[in-house]
């Protein structure tokens, strides 16, 4: 196991902690929003800041970048909308009254969450609100979007004949320890899911296979049904509350401030490994061709072998937690409360992991072709019996 030794590049331009890291949609560029109420645009290509976006009056919480637009949303109350050639603000959508938390870009809607307990849809290319999700009792944390289209069967598309104009569907979690799933168009409540005793703090969406998955300070995750609203299964294993999660190929990686991240079987509900070695609470977790990579509060990220859950680097210089991880070209992006975005080469470990894989593909194959002699041999001694029996 590497210690990580140093960054490749360590960008110091932020006068505050940055909260959020974004990569657009074409790998180009990447978005960071800071506590010094600023956010920057940053070159994959070159690692250089592009664009320095100013305006608001108060800290960036969170952001997100598009090809040709960046969002950024703020405690000022507002959400800005950014040319990213210019550096321009295109727009100001003004309506919350108090910290937004979170934002969201699906399709012509920019959806947001707040801590005035509303969550709010806006046009994308206007300022204008269009609808206000108004129900929560406490701030709204975290959000997920889809449309009925992706999961509901014809007959049931015909029961919600007053919500044909708009088939799409916002997901809040709120403090209030409930999720909540809303029709766009009419802002009406379609689904409260109760289950939780703690705080939402993060959701994440499997609309193919109907599935809602939180995580929560009760120290569990929750599994729910978006269609029928049923809570599915129960994940308690954790000893914190579940920060993060990422799903991928129906394993489920949860990031915890007990300092572990779980991986489990969506299908069944194992348990099936688990990720230690953090000194802190996992902030972050992305995975990426067989390996999980994690941020933490003890300053350091690290990779593990998805698999065995083997600890394969540390990645150390950041003086506080890491908020937020992308990966981008075999490069690993950090973004931490000391204000930096350190860069980090991770080709070594991914080599690494191709041949592992490689090699455990090979050897599958081999057992699966010795497993198809023995039982072409089986096959030929059964024969030989059945005939010598007359059968």
């Amino acid at each position: 196991m590497g210690n990580g030794g140093s960054a490749v590049k360590v960008c110091a331009d932020h006068q505050g902690g940055i909260n959020w890291l974004s990569l657009s949609p074409d790998g180009q560029r990447l978005l960071t929003g800071s506590e010094d109420g600023t956010a920057r645009l940053w070159s994959t290509a070159d690692s250089q800041c592009h664009g320095h976006f100013q305006g608001h009056e108060s800290y960036i919480t969170f952001c997100h970048l598009e090809n040709e637009a960046a969002f950024t949303c703020s405690a000022d109350h507002t959400i800005r909308k950014w040319d990213v050639m210019t550096g321009q603000c295109l727009a100001v959508y003004r309506g919350h009254t108090s910290i937004v938390n979170r934002i969201l870009v699906a399709k012509d809607y920019l959806f947001s969450g707040s801590y005035d307990r509303t969550a709010r849809c806006w046009s994308v290319d206007k300022e204008k609100q269009i609808q206000e999700f108004r129900g929560h009792r406490n701030c709204v944390l975290t959000l997920a979007h889809y449309s009925s289209r992706d999961v509901l069967e014809e007959e049931e598309e015909e029961e919600e004949e007053e919500e044909k104009v708009s088939r799409d569907l916002l997901v809040t979690g709120s403090t209030d320890c409930t999720v909540k799933v809303w029709w766009v168009s009419s802002g009406r409540c379609y689904q409260t899911l109760l289950g939780h005793t703690g705080a939402v703090l993060c959701l994440i969406l499997d609309a193919p296979n109907r599935e809602l998955f939180s995580g929560s300070t009760d120290y569990t995750i929750r599994t729910w049904n978006i269609v029928t609203g049923e809570q599915l299964k129960v994940f308690k294993e954790h000893q914190g509350s579940v920060i993060c999660l990422e799903l991928v190929n129906r394993h489920l990686y949860s990031g915890s401030a007990d300092r572990t991240v779980k991986c489990w079987l969506v299908d069944t509900g194992e348990r099936i490994q688990t990720y230690k070695a953090h000194k802190h609470s996992v902030s972050t977790l992305k995975y990426h061709a067989g390996i999980l990579f994690t941020g933490s509060g003890d300053a350091c990220a690290r990779a593990f072998n998805s698999k065995s859950g083997v600890l394969q680097k540390i990645f150390r210089g950041h003086k506080f937690i890491i908020n937020c991880i992308q990966i981008h070209n075999e490069l690993l992006y950090t973004a931490s409360h000391d204000g930096t975005l350190r860069i980090w080469d991770i080709r070594g470990i991914c080599k690494r992991n191709k041949r592992r894989l490689k090699k455990e593909r090979s050897a599958q194959g081999r057992s699966s072709q010795k497993g198809s002699l023995s039982r072409l041999f089986n096959n030929k001694v059964g024969c030989m019996v059945q005939q010598e029996n007359g059968e």
